[in-house]
């Protein structure tokens, strides 16, 4: 069974303060509340190249994609973005995804290639990912997950934040979840 930290930064450095070092391999609780999307706020997605199906409800972003909403941004080599289809058949409505784009009925997102997500505080980085809009939930994954927040790290290999809660879990894929938090990130 693959070894789990459940990250919330605020009882991290509520643990800094009362907890030994070696209580920190076992689990941490976190809240990631910068990671995020927004149904409320325009998307802004540049590529090298953009391919839409429409009958697969479906738009291909390729090459150095950069993906803005808010403070959040989303940089891969690749992109596809699936959309949920707008009439009763599953068949796309008239105008296809590019209409569906604009209404913001975004099914899912899967994402390759130098994966990084960052927010005003803080970053992550993976191999490839994948948005379920549906459930509100991202899934990093990877050789190594990387997720600072300022001077502390947290490496697995595969990242779940619930986008609703802000709740995350890191997972290891055979070894141990590694963290390194700074004492100067306590707060006074």
């Amino acid at each position: 069974m693959p070894a789990k930290a459940n990250l919330t930064f605020c009882l991290v450095i509520a643990a800094l303060a009362i907890a030994p070092a070696n209580a920190y391999s076992q689990a941490t609780a976190s809240k990631m509340d910068g990671i995020a999307l927004s149904n409320d706020k325009p998307i802004h997605i540049e590529s090298d190249k953009l391919e839409i199906k429409d009958k697969e409800n479906r738009a291909d972003f390729t090459g150095n994609v950069v993906a803005t909403q808010g403070t959040t941004m989303l940089k891969s080599k690749t992109m596809t973005v699936y959309y949920k289809s707008s009439s009763k058949d599953g068949a796309p409505a008239a105008g296809g995804a590019m209409t569906n784009a604009g209404n913001g009925d975004i099914d899912r997102i899967l994402v390759n290639g130098g994966v990084v997500l960052n927010s005003d505080k803080q970053t992550a980085t993976a191999d490839s990912g994948h948005f379920e809009m549906a459930k509100q939930l991202i899934v990093l994954e990877g050789k190594q997950v990387v997720l600072s927040d300022g001077n502390n790290v947290f490496t697995g290999c595969r990242l779940t934040v619930h986008m609703d809660t802000g709740q995350a879990q890191l997972d290891s894929c055979g070894g141990r979840v590694q963290i390194q938090l700074d004492p100067k990130s306590r707060s006074k």
